[in-house]
């Protein structure tokens, strides 16, 4: 992978470097020596903040006394760690590596070697999986000190195990209701904690908003390394070879490894309003007019409807998803849409 960092070293222009994160896989494998490498090319190649939040993606399983200090000498100040589940029985139904006991150890070994700022992954709408079930995942979060969560809702894709065994009844679909009722708890729990729900799925005590996830949900450029890895400049968006032998092959060789797509502008309208509104920040009217104000303006009757239903708000210009909207983000962003390039 240093070769890519060094042959897209202009990708990024003159940017400024704030946030490098270790993920999409399981970083948690790479040797010390590799991750040390790849740091010292950045470094070398790029204007990296001298302040920049370096996070490091990890299994509970992987993480070892020696491996988190280790990744504390080289500079790693953040870690996000896959918990999905306190509880075994749900771990082992989404065919987890891990114990709930290895998901505590974890949690509490890095914060014995200094990491402060780290976030964990949970999951809701598990079958089997009650407000009890879900509430008593929270509260372990709570006792552990988190100051970060990430928590999404079980999804049952068809060419998946959980689709084949949703097909043969071996496992039951989770209503949805359920899935709401739990949706709902956690926004209710993580508040009586001082959590801000900054981002629909994301969670954070004050000074622990992820700034990585942030610069990427606010349109901020980014350069993705690595076997499907993507990256975005604001007009351009690219995505690398997802094959790992033929990536390692168009990089010996010094061929491209990506694939890059010219955003038009109903793009780039689209993408703010995806991304955009599920923040706190929201969508700004007025920046979403310099990408185009036709569009905005053919965009105000759906949004105008979702504002007296009272799923959206406005104030100074800028539209937030209210509680209730929160619930259906992505169909009121799917409305909000443009869906003809002008």
């Amino acid at each position: 992978m240093n070769q890519e960092l060094l042959a897209r070293k202009n990708f990024l222009g003159d940017h400024v470097v704030n946030t490098i994160y270790f993920g999409g896989g399981t970083p948690s494998v790479i040797e010390l020596d590799l991750l040390e490498s790849m740091l010292n090319t950045m470094h070398k190649t790029y204007h990296i903040d001298a302040k920049a939040e370096i996070t490091l993606e990890c299994n509970p399983d992987d993480l070892t006394l020696e491996k988190l200090k280790g990744y504390r000498a080289l500079g790693i100040n953040r870690l996000s760690i896959g918990i999905q589940s306190f509880n075994d029985e749900f771990l082992q139904f989404m065919n987890r590596a891990h114990s709930a006991e290895q998901a505590n150890t974890a949690v509490q070994m890095a914060q014995d070697v200094g990491f402060d700022n780290l976030t964990i992954d949970l999951i809701y709408g598990v079958p089997g999986s009650t407000l009890q079930t879900w509430e008593k995942e929270l509260i372990r979060m709570d006792q552990l000190n988190v100051p970060h969560l990430s928590a999404y809702c079980l999804t049952i894709e068809e060419n998946t195990v959980f689709g084949h065994w949703k097909k043969k009844g071996i496992i039951k679909p989770f209503a949805d209701e359920e899935s709401i009722k739990q949706f709902q708890f956690l926004i209710d729990y993580t508040d009586q904690l001082g959590m801000e729900q900054y981002e629909i799925s994301n969670f954070a005590k004050q000074g622990y908003i992820s700034r990585h996830n942030s610069a990427y949900w606010l349109g901020e450029h980014y350069l993705g390394i690595g076997p499907s890895a993507h990256s975005y400049n604001g007009e351009e968006r690219g995505w690398n070879i997802s094959n790992n032998t033929q990536y390692q092959k168009a990089i010996e060789k010094g061929l491209d490894c990506y694939e890059v797509e010219k955003l038009s502008v109903q793009d780039r309208f689209n993408d703010y309003i995806l991304t955009r509104l599920r923040t706190k920040w929201g969508v700004d009217l007025v920046e979403l007019a310099a990408i185009s104000s036709q569009m905005t303006h053919d965009m105000k009757p759906v949004l105008m409807a979702y504002i007296k239903e009272g799923d959206l708000m406005v104030k100074n210009e800028v539209v937030t998803l209210t509680p209730k909207g929160r619930f259906i983000a992505d169909g009121i962003s799917s409305d909000l849409f443009c869906t003809s390039d002008d």
